[in-house]
């Protein structure tokens, strides 16, 4: 069982709806948003999942009002900590 804390810095955009994470894995999908809670409106959101796993690392990519970060780049590889909880900090559209 692993519990992941996403942190997410938005930078230049001031008409933020949604901000949300797709992936690889229950309860990710490449199809859906799954919705972060803006900590600060238009610059920090965060949200915190928690699952069961075999795998070590997971592919994720942000979105922003629906688009995805990173258009025609790698996805992101959040590495899960030998601990219970990963803690991962990201800009979007920026690697780390």
């Amino acid at each position: 069982k692993k519990t992941v804390v996403l942190n997410l810095v938005v930078t230049g955009n001031t008409n933020i709806q949604t901000v949300g994470l797709r992936g690889e894995g229950n309860p990710l999908s490449w199809d859906k948003d799954f919705l972060m809670t803006p900590v600060v409106k238009d610059s920090l959101y965060t949200t915190t999942i928690t699952g069961e796993t075999g795998y070590k690392f997971s592919e994720i990519k942000f979105t922003v009002n629906g688009e995805f970060e990173l258009q025609n780049k790698d996805n992101r590889k959040v590495f899960f900590s030998e601990g219970d909880t990963t803690v991962y900090n990201a800009v979007f559209n920026r690697y780390p």
